[in-house]
């Protein structure tokens, strides 16, 4: 292990161009939680260049030729003997013993209850973040971000290869049952569906005990490769799902609903911007902090508008609703109304913007 280890500290890191992101590293001890290709190797790798080479180590864990059970007698000493500050577990399991070092630093899927570690979550670019791979800063930037998403490594992938390369990329960090529930998950995406449902649908197709089914459920929330709206006032009422990107909707099934792919989208704005929202019947997103209503509505215009607030006025009334922003993908205005400020914004500007 010992020559492995020798062989790990000596490798010299190799790193194309990095964009930077919303989160940076500092000298602090970090659990770097986030999906399989979020760009959790690539923030840790721009950190460790920065620092002098002989003082950092870096391993990944899903090296299969890691012995654990040696590894665990053998780190610790060998960090202290070569003066190593810094160390990082990419890819960590908890069958590696944490070890006492200056500054550690473990990546992975899932969170683990690390009380010594500072938590950050990194997922897939947000459009701003997105913005950076891009030439120019106009309409067709938000063309390619509905086409590529918020993967990083879409943008080095060829058009012809991205499904196959998302999907392989997804049936290697999840297991089949969870792989499966993704795949109805990205047919609902946007949707109101409850878990129970989901085990409806799929013991039709497969053999699943419901136990397992809600497990591998558990798991895909926690790793965050779905996530869950909750009812304004109603807790228990059933959640709406949304997927972990974009890119997944047309990776995993042919089905095709813009408006649905749009209200997903804006949902991992807000989420990225740690923005408390739930949802009402008739109200993609309601944020209490700004006492604001947000829709989804791509493709609408002042007239339709309008009739759509004649159809939440009651929870514009019920919450005091102060500010209704209906999201577009071009289409910019006002609409007077006797309640509140209502406006129209471009996805663009609404995710940019402060």
């Amino acid at each position: 292990m010992e020559i492995l280890l020798e062989e790990l500290y000596k490798t010299d890191i190799q790193l194309e161009k990095f964009h930077d992101r919303k989160i940076f590293l500092e000298d602090l001890s970090y659990q770097i939680n986030g999906i399989s290709q979020s760009g959790k190797t690539k923030l840790v790798k721009n950190y460790l260049l920065s620092l002098k080479k002989s003082n950092y180590i870096y391993i990944d864990c899903a090296d299969i030729r890691i012995d654990y059970t040696l590894l665990n007698k053998e780190l610790f000493n060998f960090c202290k003997v070569n003066q190593i500050t810094t160390l990082v577990l990419d890819n960590y399991t908890p069958e590696i013993e944490l070890t006492h070092i200056s500054q550690l630093i473990i990546c992975s899927q899932k969170h683990y209850d690390i009380a010594s570690l500072t938590t950050l979550w990194l997922y897939p670019l947000d459009y701003e973040e997105f913005l950076a791979y891009e030439y120019k800063y106009d309409s067709s930037a938000l063309n390619h971000f509905f086409k590529l998403g918020g993967f990083p490594f879409m943008h080095k992938v060829s058009s012809d290869e991205r499904t196959i390369y998302i999907q392989k990329t997804l049936r290697y960090a999840l297991s089949e049952m969870e792989f499966d529930i993704l795949c109805f998950c990205a047919k609902m995406m946007s949707q109101k569906i409850s878990p129970f449902t989901i085990y409806e649908r799929l013991k039709h197709t497969r053999k699943i005990s419901k136990d397992k089914l809600y497990l591998s459920y558990e798991n895909l929330l926690e790793k965050k490769y779905i996530h869950l709206l909750e009812k304004i006032d109603y807790p228990k009422a059933t959640k709406k799902l949304y997927l972990c990107d974009i890119s997944l909707k047309a990776a995993l099934t042919i089905e095709k609903n813009f408006t649905r792919l749009f209200e997903n989208m804006m949902y991992l704005e807000l989420l990225k911007s740690d923005t408390t929202c739930y949802y009402d019947e008739g109200v993609d997103f309601y944020l209490p902090a700004t006492e604001e209503a947000v829709l989804a509505m791509p493709f609408t215009d002042e007239r339709a508008l309008f009739k759509k607030m004649e159809k939440i006025e009651a929870f514009l009334f019920t919450h005091h609703v102060k500010k209704v922003t209906a999201v577009t993908m071009n289409r910019e205005g006002r609409v007077s109304h006797p309640l509140c400020k209502v406006q129209m914004l471009p996805f663009d500007i609404w995710a940019i913007g402060d």
